[in-house]
C-alpha cells in the first residue's frame, strides 16, 4: 500500500496490526522488552502533543542517540506533528555536532544520556535550542526535561495535519565528499520511498535493525517499511552483540552493509572449505528463521549471493543515496540479477549523461539545506546527479561502472 506521509503510514499500522508487537529490544542480557502498534501510536500522539504543548510544532528538532524505543518515537511524533526532524550521528564529536546543530536551525534537542556531553555543549554554544529532552531521565529537571515524563504529562491522541510536500527531515550527509550536507526530504520523499515498491514481505515479519538508525537507509527501510507492513522491528544494542543477538529475536530479515556481509561471508568461506553440512551451519550462524539479507550503502562482491544461496540465504542487493531518501534500486527476491545493483524503484526513472547516472521522481530531495549553490551542482530540471557512473538495461536494473572524477 502506497502512503504520502510519515502519519498516515502509523495511522493504518495501528488500525491494522494495533494488538500485535511493533518494536522489540533487550531489556536485559536474555529478557526481551516489546510495545505494540497501539502502544507505539498512543506515544507518538503524546510525545507530538508535548512538542505542540512546547511551542516547538513546525520548528527543527534533532535527535540523538543510539537505536531505541525513544529514539523512534520521537522521530515519529516531530513528523507527526508538522516539526522537522534532524537524526544526528552519536558517534561525532560534541563540537562537530553543535555545528550541525547551528547548521540546521535547530531550537530543541531530544538525546540519549549515552551523549549527555552534547546537551552540555549545545547548552553553551547553540543559544538558539531552549528545549532540551532526556531519553532516559523519569523526571523533569531544571534544566532538561523527561521523554517519559512528557509522554504521562501530555496523554491523549493527536489529530496529524501534514502536507504531502512539507519539509520532513534534514539528513546529514557523511561528508566523505567535502563538508557535509542537510538533505532536505519531504514527507512524500520518505514515505513514497519506504511504501512504493511491494517486496512480497508478509505482516509480523521480524527484522533486526543493526544499522545506526540515523542513516536513511536504517530509517526508511527498518523502520518507516517495517511499520508500513505490521512488521515485528528488534533493536540490536550493539554490533558485537550482533550474533547473540540474532539467536536471542531469531530474525526472518536483516539490512546490512557489505562489510558485515563480508564478515560472516569469511566464516561462510571456512565452513563450505571444511565441507561441513549447510544447514545446522545456517541455524547455528543465523538463527531458525533468517531467510533474507537486504545489501546496501557500497559495493557487494556478487559472488556473495551464491555462497549465501548455499546456504538458504536471499541477498538482495540495493542501490541508493540520501539524496534519493535513499533507495534508488532493489534486487527482487524471485528476480536477482547478481552483478546488477536492482531494479529501479516504481516511483524513479534514470538516465546515463556523459556516463553518470541521473535520476528523477517522487523520492528525489527538495535541496541542501542553505546551500544553494550546491544544490544547484546536483539538480537539474529534477534529476538528480549521483556521481556514479552505471547504465540502466532494457528491464529497468541498474549497473554502476565507477565514480565519477572530482
Amino acid at each position: 500500500m502506497l502512503f504520502h506521509t510519515i502519519p498516515d503510514i502509523l495511522s493504518y499500522a495501528n488500525e491494522a496490526y494495533g494488538a500485535d508487537d511493533a518494536i522489540r529490544w533487550k531489556k536485559s542480557k536474555n529478557e526481551i522488552e516489546s510495545r505494540t502498534y497501539s502502544e507505539l501510536k498512543n506515544d507518538t500522539d503524546s510525545f507530538a502533543n508535548a512538542i505542540e504543548k512546547l511551542g516547538k510544532k513546525g520548528q527543527h528538532i534533532a535527535v540523538i542517540g543510539p537505536s531505541s524505543y525513544e529514539w523512534i518515537v520521537s522521530y515519529l511524533a516531530i513528523t507527526e506533528s508538522g516539526s522537522v526532524a534532524v537524526p544526528i550521528d552519536a558517534s561525532l564529536p560534541a563540537a562537530d555536532i553543535c555545528e550541525l546543530l547551528d547548521r540546521a536551525s535547530v531550537r530543541m534537542l531530544i538525546f540519549d544520556e549515552a551523549r549527555s556531553d552534547v546537551a552540555e555543549a549545545a547548552a553553551k554554544s547553540c543559544h538558539d535550542i531552549n528545549v532540551y529532552v532526556s531519553m532516559n531521565s523519569t523526571e523533569h529537571c531544571p534544566q532538561v526535561l523527561s521523554f517519559k515524563g512528557l509522554i504521562d504529562d501530555n496523554r491523549g491522541s493527536y489529530e496529524p495535519a501534514v502536507a504531502e510536500d512539507a519539509l520532513c527531515t534534514i539528513m546529514f550527509t557523511s561528508g566523505t565528499t567535502g563538508k557535509s550536507k542537510g538533505v532536505m526530504l519531504t514527507q512524500n520523499n520518505l514515505a513514497e520511498n519506504a511504501t512504493c515498491l511491494d517486496m512480497k514481505i508478509g505482516p509480523h515479519t521480524v527484522i533486526l535493525s543493526v544499522l545506526p538508525i540515523h542513516h536513511a537507509y536504517c530509517l526508511s527501510m527498518d523502520i518507516l517499511k517495517g511499520i508500513s507492513l505490521g512488521s515485528v522491528i528488534c533493536i540490536n544494542d550493539s554490533i558485537m552483540r550482533m550474533a547473540k543477538n540474532i539467536q536471542l529475536f531469531t530474525p526472518d530479515m536483516i539490512l546490512m552493509v557489505p562489510l558485515m556481509i563480508e564478515t560472516f561471508a569469511r566464516k561462510l568461506e571456512e565452513v563450505r572449505a571444511a565441507g561441513l553440512p549447510a544447514e545446522p551451519v545456517r541455524k547455528k550462524m543465523f538463527g531458525e528463521r533468517l531467510h533474507t539479507i537486504c545489501s546496501g550503502g557500497a559495493y557487494l562482491n556478487p559472488d556473495y549471493v551464491d555462497l549465501f544461496a548455499e546456504f538458504g540465504i536471499t541477498i538482495l542487493q540495493g542501490y541508493g543515496m540520501t539524496e534519493c531518501s535513499p533507495v534508488i534500486s532493489t534486487n527482487l527476491s524471485w528476480d536477482i540479477r547478481k552483478n546488477s545493483v536492482g531494479k529501479l524503484m516504481p516511483n524513479c526513472e534514470a538516465k546515463t549523461v556523459d556516463g553518470e547516472l541521473f535520476v528523477r521522481g517522487t523520492s528525489v530531495m527538495q535541496g541542501y539545506y542553505k546551500m544553494p549553490k550546491e544544490t544547484e551542482e546536483t539538480l537539474s530540471d529534477g534529476w538528480l546527479h549521483t556521481g556514479d557512473l552505471g547504465y540502466v538495461d532494457e528491464d529497468g536494473y541498474i549497473y554502476l561502472t565507477g565514480r565519477k572524477k572530482i
